[in-house]
């Protein structure tokens, strides 16, 4: 009996005129897919239109609310296992990327989340830093291997290839198979026992 492929969600976090992640997250999806226990859900936030303004504490949406937060909360209960794509802007991530994490709760306990950054010199890895907190909060669990680039720009060719592509390769498989561990044990958690948050 095959074990059914693992669900993953891959969240482009920016939604910025002329951002970069877009070529960075068709590089990982086919990493990815080429892994062979992925089924990949590419999630570009800037597609989504998310509402910024929550709620009053304990008040229902709005309808307009509920249908834009709706066209991405199936997706998100749906995957087993998450690659979040973040820039670095000013020390952290986008503030798109945190709208779409507090629109949802239930959706990410007991899940593994991946990160996949990118930024100057510090490669995105502080955004990273900020997200692990976050998702430690919403029940998540983050996997300790990141792939991250420095100087994004100047890594990928025109083709949106990467310059590197043993290095960076590798580290997206070795990101891939700690995530692979981590969501099928989990998924066979949540199934056994639903997870109280």
């Amino acid at each position: 009996m095959s074990t059914p492929l693992i669900r993953l969600a891959v969240i482009i976090g920016s939604n910025r005129d002329g951002r970069f992640g877009p070529v960075i997250a068709n590089w990982f999806v086919e990493q990815a897919k080429q892994h062979g226990n992925y089924d990949v859900d590419l999630i570009d936030l800037a597609e989504l239109n998310l509402p910024s303004v929550l709620p009053a504490f304990g008040a229902a949406p709005s309808a307009e609310t509920t249908e834009a937060v709706g066209a991405l909360t199936p997706r998100l209960a749906q995957a087993d296992a998450f690659v979040v794509l973040t820039p670095e802007y000013n020390h952290s991530y986008p503030a798109v990327l945190k709208v779409a994490i507090d629109w949802h709760n239930a959706e990410w306990h007991g899940k593994p989340v991946g990160f996949v950054c990118y930024g100057g010199f510090s490669a995105g890895l502080r955004a990273v830093e900020h997200l692990r907190g976050v998702f430690a909060e919403l029940n998540a669990v983050t996997i300790r291997e990141t792939v991250s680039f420095a100087g994004a720009w100047g890594q990928f060719d025109e083709t949106g290839a990467p310059r590197d592509p043993e290095g960076v390769n590798t580290a997206a498989k070795t990101l891939l198979d700690q995530l692979e561990w981590w969501a099928e044990g989990l998924r066979e958690a949540r199934a056994k026992t639903p997870f109280k948050g």
